[in-house]
């Protein structure tokens, strides 16, 4: 299997309380496994307040919904041994 890497990684955001804000974070080959997204240190699920996706393959997003002040903090995406952070 090859080494998946980060090919685009996430940008810094700001967003006002009450706002959805997306991150998206590109890798080099479709079908990544070992995928992760987190808030702060906390895994992060596919529910109604977080939508996970994966578009074309290759860019891995995440959609935080309606983000209060509790929200505040960092983002993390990680595929194997690489991570990217906002």
């Amino acid at each position: 299997e090859p080494d998946v890497t980060i090919v685009s990684g996430l940008k810094d955001t700001v967003v006002s309380e009450g706002d959805d804000v997306t991150f998206r974070c590109q890798v080099s080959h479709e079908n990544a496994r070992d995928v992760e997204w987190k808030l702060q240190d906390v895994a992060l699920q596919n529910n109604e307040m977080n939508e996970i996706s994966v578009e074309k393959g290759k860019i891995h997003t995440l959609t935080l919904r309606k983000v209060t002040e509790q929200d505040v903090g960092t983002v993390t995406f990680r595929v194997g041994p690489h991570t990217s952070t906002a």
